[in-house]
């Protein structure tokens, strides 16, 4: 059920990204949101940044998507998307379990949109922390390559 992806494999990815992300519209800011939500070459380089993609796989379509990437000292969970008429069937519960399971020893963080409340939900109910606003700068300025916009509207989680 659980696979990693290629680069080969950006046009699934990508559907399922920019399906799962219409729910943003409206909820982040709108100098933060575009259409698509992100582009082919945005994928392209968060793969060369060592960014890997795991995928749920249902009936032989995929319907989940997780990244991950190692950076100094901790591991970031990257671009968590369900289809939107999958989500809330345990998809995102699926592939977080798959990747917390492979890498007990590491310190994840992840960050949000502030306003997305249902994926802070989410995080918290595997025992991430959400860290104060302080904290969040400091960790999206020293693991992330982020806009200050997008550091201002963002929240991170810690586990």
């Amino acid at each position: 059920m659980i696979t990693q992806y290629t680069k080969n494999d950006i046009p699934i990815i990508l559907s399922v990204i920019n399906d799962a992300a219409s729910k943003y519209k409206g909820i982040i800011p709108d100098n933060c949101w575009h259409d698509p939500y992100m582009s082919e070459q945005e994928l392209i380089n968060e793969f060369n940044n060592s960014v890997h993609m795991f995928g749920y796989k249902s009936n032989d379509k995929l319907i989940g998507v997780m990244g991950i990437q190692k950076v100094q000292d901790v591991t970031l969970i990257r671009h968590a998307y369900t289809l939107t008429q999958y989500q809330g069937t345990g998809v995102g519960k699926s592939l977080l379990e798959y990747f917390l399971q492979t890498n007990q020893s590491t310190c994840f963080l992840v960050g949000t949109w502030r306003d997305a409340t249902w994926a802070i939900q989410f995080y918290k109910k595997f025992s991430f922390v959400l860290q104060t606003k302080k904290q969040t700068a400091q960790l999206l300025s020293k693991y992330w390559k982020i806009s200050s916009n997008q550091i201002e509207n963002s929240v991170v989680l810690k586990k």
